[in-house]
């Protein structure tokens, strides 16, 4: 397994993705966002950058870049969704998955960030299983 952030695999080939609790609609995100803070397009776009009561600042730009460059992906995903996560839905998360092809595996009771870190340890072993073998890098840390 490799982290998304992990620069040295940046140009590795993935023959299988492993993701936990991902972002698959941005625009979506955003524009929740956008309905919690009470905030119209039309304000974002005139003020470009607003910063909400809850500390994200929403951009204008982005939400354009974000509308105008689609996900693509076309690589065996295995995904691992808590269900109490608060950014993605179950049926946005439910859509993605079969759009993509995707095998999904909810953990009752998650959140986007998993708080039973040996609950979370249990679920990503027993995914791994299911990943071939090969040229596996595994950093669970």
């Amino acid at each position: 397994m490799v982290k998304a952030d992990d620069r040295k695999y940046y140009f590795r080939q993935i023959d299988k993705a492993f993701f936990i609790s991902p972002i698959v609609d941005m625009e979506k995100v955003i524009l929740d966002m956008m309905r919690w803070a009470d905030i119209t397009e039309e304000k974002l776009r005139e003020k470009q950058l607003i910063t909400t009561g809850f500390g994200e600042t929403l951009s204008w730009e982005y939400l354009c870049y974000v509308r105008n460059h689609p996900v693509n992906w076309s690589v065996p995903t295995c995904i691992l969704y808590g269900d109490k996560d608060n950014l993605t839905s179950q049926e946005t998360i439910h859509k993605f998955a079969n759009d993509v092809d995707v095998e999904l595996t909810i953990m009752q009771n998650g959140m986007l960030f998993f708080q039973d870190a040996g609950r979370k340890k249990t679920l990503i072993y027993n995914l791994l299983d299911k990943l071939p073998k090969g040229n596996l890098i595994t950093d669970l840390n």
